[in-house]
């Protein structure tokens, strides 16, 4: 049945069952033990020292000595070989299972956990002018157009999970940051020392602009939720409309997953422009860009490792590239703030 975990096409209800079937053996497994004890307690321990064998006879060190006891062992009772086997290979295979589902677990969610401190320092300063809204941007794009890829391209379901978990947590973000960035715009226009002209300049600069208004000077940095979402079912329904077309055209569909992946890899470049521009980091959660590149090396290994297609590991090492950047950037502009301040 463990082979069945090496398929990544599975259906969410036959994990669930066969996790069921894992966890009632396991306590089936532990009854059985301390009714076969002289006491609850010693069946139970007897269980968990059993459990404890097994790991210590994984260790490389132990194989020659463990190989021993089994000869030994085998001479004077061939069954109790045959059932140590068994739990052997039950504990192997629930640690495989255990292991592989932890990782896409992570592939899926931990795209997710370098915006929390973000996410927390924006709604706690009230002020969103430390983080680039084009991060989000390049994250819708590169996730939408993945999904796209996965119609003409299949590629694990992790990773298509992936995608979508992460287009929700860059609309939560981008939410954010437009409501903050519009109370910022309206408390920067009630304390203007100016006359009436100013006002109207902030007025139309920073205080009416839409998505339908079509001026490309002003392109995602408009000032309401609605004119991103906008946006973004414009960019969906024209990607759809091209799949569909050409879903049996290969030059097509490489190409768009190598467009994805190019997107995504380049996710910290608004926010390196935005350090460079400024020649400063205040603002910008470094446990963001600490996250960003413990979990770009994590999913690169991964990707090697399960063979994914060329485009996400290629993606992956340059989007490691540009954190170290980013880190360097920090280190950088916060030993110059140092300076001056001296």
């Amino acid at each position: 049945m463990g082979r069945f975990f090496v398929n990544h096409n599975y259906d969410r209800y036959q994990v669930a069952l066969y996790l069921g079937i894992v966890i009632a053996s396991l306590l089936l497994h532990v009854t059985n033990a301390a009714t076969n004890g002289t006491e609850e307690n010693d069946g139970l321990l007897a269980t968990a020292q059993n459990y404890y064998k097994q790991v210590v006879d994984l260790l490389p060190g132990k194989s020659n000595e463990n190989s021993t006891t089994v000869n030994q062992t085998s001479n004077e009772n061939g069954t109790t070989i045959s059932s140590q086997r068994t739990n052997r290979f039950d504990f192997r295979t629930i640690l495989s299972i255990t292991v592989r589902l932890l990782s896409q677990a992570l592939i899926i969610f931990g795209g997710v956990l370098p915006y929390i401190p973000q996410y927390l320092i924006i709604k706690r300063k009230q002020n969103a002018e430390g983080f680039s809204n084009y991060v989000c941007l390049t994250l819708l794009v590169a996730n939408i157009i993945r999904i796209e890829f996965w119609f003409g391209k299949h590629f694990e379901i992790p990773l298509l999970i992936q995608s979508i978990v992460m287009i929700l947590c860059m609309l939560i973000m981008l939410e954010l940051w437009t409501r903050i960035h519009a109370l910022t715009m309206r408390r920067q226009l009630d304390t203007e020392e100016g006359g009436a002209g100013s006002k109207e300049v902030l007025t139309d600069e920073f205080l009416d602009k839409k998505f339908t208004d079509f001026e490309v000077d002003y392109f995602w940095r408009w000032t309401t939720f609605a004119s991103y979402l906008q946006f973004l079912f414009l960019i969906t329904f024209i990607f759809s409309i091209m799949t569909w077309l050409l879903l049996k055209n290969v030059v097509y569909i490489e190409t768009i997953g190598f467009l994805a992946v190019v997107c995504e890899a380049l996710l910290g470049i608004p926010q390196f422009v935005r350090n460079f521009r400024l020649k400063s980091t205040e603002g910008m959660s470094v446990k963001m860009v600490l996250l960003w590149a413990s979990g770009d090396i994590f999913k690169t290994v991964y990707f090697i490792i399960r063979n994914a297609p060329k485009q996400f590991w290629l993606c992956g090492i340059l989007q490691i590239s540009i954190d170290v950047a980013i880190l360097f950037q920090v280190m950088l502009y916060s030993n110059k703030y140092r300076f001056r301040q001296q």
